[in-house]
């Protein structure tokens, strides 16, 4: 197994170094971390190509500008399928997805080609969301699985693992239309049309420790305009 973690940063100074420690520790030794930094403004890069320097398992892809999630998630899965990954995992910089779950998510690919961590399967829970903030979420995952069919809990979560085999299914990743956080529900649904078995395990998603979220207003009405593309148009 050689897993490669994918995770984008834009302004993560504060993070990315204990991320980096977190995830190899759990990782095997064939396993790398890939950051995708798009060029954040408060040095985060920099920080970045010390840690490469210093140690050979973590790797930096630099892009220009920041272009969305989707965006950078879908070079990053490039780069890592590239590097030779069979197994990609995704996952935010922040510390709200455990890096102790990745272990979990690989042992949970035995059986299936896209492994979810979820908030919403018994067993799952999220820890420092106000209530109006899980409501939101809550409606929002019940409104994708009633219009697109998709048979999972958590449609919108960000925690994921794929196998090689999964990812390469998407070819060289055109289809995929999303730029920003639309991008985690329509991977599922690619995913699911293509007859791929995808396995939701339980996760405890947690505020971010340090930083600021990069969360907007915007996010539910892309992912609204989204959720009726795919079903028009498949």
């Amino acid at each position: 197994m050689k897993p490669v973690v994918v995770i984008p940063t834009y302004n993560e100074k504060e993070n990315v170094a204990a991320m980096a420690e977190a995830v190899l520790a759990i990782l095997p030794p064939e396993g790398k971390v890939l950051f995708c930094d798009d060029n954040s403004p408060d040095g985060t890069g920099a920080i970045i190509d010390g840690l490469c320097a210093a140690e050979p398992r973590i790797q930096v892809l630099h892009r220009e500008k920041k272009e969305g999630l989707g965006r950078a998630y879908v070079a990053g899965f490039a780069r890592a399928l590239a590097m030779g990954a069979t197994h990609v995992v995704e996952m935010d910089c922040d510390f709200s997805h455990d890096p102790k779950d990745v272990a979990r998510m690989l042992e949970a690919s035995a059986d299936a080609d896209v492994v979810i961590g979820s908030r919403y399967v018994k067993g799952g829970k999220c820890v420092g969301w106000p209530f109006k903030r899980w409501a939101i979420s809550r409606a929002g995952g019940i409104f994708i699985r009633i219009v697109l069919g998709l048979p999972v809990k958590d449609p919108t979560g960000g925690f994921k693992c794929f196998t090689r085999a999964a990812l390469e299914t998407l070819g060289d990743f055109s289809t995929i239309r999303s730029f920003g956080y639309s991008f985690q529900m329509e991977m599922n649904f690619r995913m699911w049309k293509a007859g791929l078995r995808l396995k939701e395990i339980p996760i405890t998603f947690a505020e971010r420790r340090a930083g600021y979220s990069k969360i907007s207003g915007s996010i539910a009405v892309e992912t609204l305009k989204m959720v009726w593309k795919l079903r028009v148009q498949g």
